[in-house]
C-alpha cells in the first residue's frame, strides 16, 4: 500500500486526470488530497465530478482548503460571497454556468455541497501528519485554529511537537518545484498559475507531476535540496 499526497487542484481537471493516469492508484492505495479542489482554474466542476465518481470509499482522504471554507460561507452570507468571487470563485461559477445568477448556489449540484462539506481540516498516519496549510508547532491537531490549518503561509511552519513530517499545500511554489525541509513537505506547485500539479509519495519520497497542457513528469526523486524541475 502506498500513502500519496496531491497538492491543490484549483479547477484544473486536464491536469488531475493526467496525473491520477501517471500514478495509477491501486485499490489499497491510500490518496490524501490537501485541499483547493476549486476556483482560479476552468474546471471545477469537472473536478469535483472526477473526485466524487473515482474515489475509493475509505481509501481517499479529502482535506478541505482555504477554498472550500471561502465557498461554502459563500453559499450562506452576501458579503463572503462577494469575496469569494473576488479570489477565483467567479472561474468557479463560470464552470457551472452560473456567472451573474443571484440563486448560484442553486446552480451546483447537491451532491457537490455534500463533498465540500464532508472536507476534513486535517488527517493523520503513523509518521505524517497532512493538512492544507500549516500548523502550530506546540498544539495538538484538535486544538489547531482555522487561520492556522487554511491560511497560514509555508514561512510559519516549524517541527510539530509530535515529531511527524507534516505534509500540506497552499503555499505555491517557486517553478513548480516541490519544497522539502525535511520537518515538512509543500507540494502546492501552482497548477493553478500555470505550473505543476503534484503527487508525492511519502514513504519514497518520489513525485509525480502533471500540467494543463496533460504533460507529466515522473517518478522524480524528492528528498531535502532535491525537489523537480
Amino acid at each position: 500500500m502506498r500513502t500519496l499526497a496531491i497538492g491543490d487542484i484549483h479547477g484544473c481537471c486536464t491536469a488531475l486526470l493526467a496525473l491520477l493516469d501517471e500514478v495509477k492508484p491501486r485499490p489499497d492505495d491510500q490518496l490524501i488530497f490537501l485541499g483547493d479542489y476549486i476556483d482560479r482554474g476552468p474546471d471545477t466542476r469537472a473536478v469535483l465530478e472526477t473526485l466524487i465518481r473515482r474515489q475509493v470509499a475509505g481509501q481517499w482522504i479529502f482535506l478541505r482548503g482555504n477554498h472550500e471554507n471561502m465557498m461554502l460561507e459563500a453559499r450562506e452570507h452576501f458579503i463572503e460571497a462577494k469575496l469569494w468571487q473576488e479570489c477565483g470563485g467567479l472561474e468557479t461559477l463560470r464552470s457551472y454556468r452560473a456567472e451573474g445568477r443571484p440563486d448560484w448556489e442553486q446552480a451546483i449540484p447537491e451532491s457537490h455541497w455534500n463533498f465540500l462539506a464532508q472536507t476534513k481540516p486535517y488527517y493523520e498516519t503513523a509518521t505524517h501528519i497532512f493538512v492544507h496549510a500549516c500548523l502550530d508547532p506546540d498544539l495538538d491537531l484538535a486544538e489547531q485554529t482555522d487561520e492556522m490549518l487554511y491560511w497560514e503561509f509555508f514561512e510559519q511552519i516549524r517541527p510539530h511537537k509530535s515529531g511527524k513530517v507534516v505534509v500540506c499545500g497552499h503555499t505555491p511554489q517557486t517553478l513548480g518545484r516541490v519544497r522539502d525541509v525535511g520537518f515538512a513537505v509543500c507540494i502546492d506547485t501552482g497548477v493553478g498559475n500555470g505550473a505543476w500539479l503534484t503527487c508525492y509519495d511519502t514513504a519514497t519520497r518520489q513525485c509525480w507531476q502533471a500540467n494543463q497542457h496533460g504533460k507529466t513528469l515522473i517518478g522524480r526523486s524528492c528528498s531535502p535540496g532535491n525537489a523537480p524541475p
